[in-house]
């Protein structure tokens, strides 16, 4: 498998043999649209979820490089389950709470599995003991796994100085689910509507998502913008190695049932196999080098800068649109077995599309990337 040469070295070996139950079980994680329960719980013990979770609170303090590996592998095997996976990064935003507040849900359960709607944010009342939230948010990935669920709220006497949203915390037994996620793509990671009826949400269990973290460990000093956007990229390339390592078993192994030659013996498929590596590997190098760089500079001390922040989240669009456009590629060398429903390289050309058309990885980010590189204004929140 050609993943080989570029496999991360897990620190948690538990995570391979779960990758072959993954792949045995992703269509009936498509029918049911959600990761089941039992599969959140191997995450949960092979550490996803405490990836970025302090050492005095039960985490192990990952690296970003790190943790990014971990999901680019887990969507090796399905994009969904790497896309739900990659939520052990809202240790990330949750540090923007107050310390008290931070530290009683993690030494609770480290490792606590968060989701989190934000858009349209729903206007909520100020009363005794916080503040009041009623409304429904679509796009809550995960939240069938999620103990503990964010929305966006706007308050009505609260300044919107950095553009940035405001979010509620709440138990997950306190909001209902309403099954609204059918998709073509990513279909497993129940990114359902979600609903609150009243629910009083204390001041101090709100926080404003992309603000300054309010502790002082070195993963919270990593630009939490980027690294939202990173977790959901890699989630692309992993989904294109799956579709390229498949190929290349298929071209290595099988015969043509037509008489015609192997699909390795083709030069087209040899030069676009060829092509498709190259672009996937390069998309990948960058991601990485610009992470493990920037990371080496908060480990010194030093301070995240704006072009550096920029070039984190160009990595990011880059990488999600290389691996779209690569899966694409293996669609097109696989032939007409390739649309059968269900096939292998269909479902990674549309998984991976889909991670390209989130909104912190669209075609527009290239626009906001090149506004920041040019010092020209950005939309809020970027970079």
């Amino acid at each position: 498998m050609l993943h080989g040469s570029t496999a991360p070295h897990l620190k948690n070996p538990t995570i391979i043999p779960l990758l072959d139950e993954i792949r045995e079980r992703r269509d009936e994680f498509e029918k049911l649209t959600y990761v089941p329960p039992d599969i959140v719980r191997k995450l949960q013990s092979a550490g996803i979820y405490r990836a970025f979770v302090p050492r005095k609170l039960g985490g192990d303090e990952l690296s970003p490089g790190e943790f990014l590996e971990t999901i680019e592998l887990l969507s090796t095997a399905d994009a969904s389950t790497g896309w739900v996976a990659s939520f052990g990064v809202s240790t990330i935003y949750l540090a923007a709470l107050p310390p008290d507040v931070f530290n009683e849900i993690y030494r609770k359960d480290p490792d606590t599995v968060f989701a989190g709607a934000i858009f349209p944010p729903q206007r909520a009342e100020r009363v005794t003991g916080g503040f009041k939230v009623s409304g429904r948010w679509p796009y809550c990935s995960g939240c069938m796994g999620a103990s503990l669920i964010g929305a966006g709220i706007s308050i009505e006497d609260e300044g919107k100085p950095s553009g940035l949203p405001r979010m509620a915390l709440m138990p997950r037994q306190s909001i209902s689910i309403r099954h609204t996620w059918e998709t073509v793509g990513l279909v497993a990671t129940g990114s359902h509507d979600i609903v609150a009826d009243g629910v009083v949400v204390p001041e101090s269990w709100t926080f404003v998502r992309g603000s300054k973290p309010q502790l002082d460990h070195a993963i919270f000093r990593f630009p939490s913008m980027a690294l939202a956007a990173q977790v959901l990229a890699v989630v692309g390339l992993g989904t294109a190695r799956e579709a390229l390592d498949w190929l290349h078993r298929e071209a290595l192994e099988k015969p043509s049932i037509t008489g015609a030659p192997t699909i390795g013996a083709r030069p087209y498929i040899q030069a676009e196999l060829g092509k498709a590596e190259a672009r996937l590997r390069s998309a990948r190098a960058f991601f990485y080098e610009t992470i493990d760089n920037s990371w080496q500079r908060v480990l010194a001390g030093d301070e995240i800068g704006h072009q550096e922040r920029v070039m984190l989240r160009l990595a990011a669009t880059q990488a999600a649109q290389e691996g779209a456009a690569v899966a694409q590629m293996a669609f097109f060398m696989g032939g007409s077995s390739a649309i059968q429903r269900g096939h292998v390289l269909a479902r990674c050309m549309i998984d991976a599309a889909s991670v390209a058309q989130h909104a912190f990885l669209g075609t527009g980010t290239w626009t906001s990337a090149g506004a920041g590189m040019l010092a020209q204004p950005t939309p809020a929140g970027y970079p």
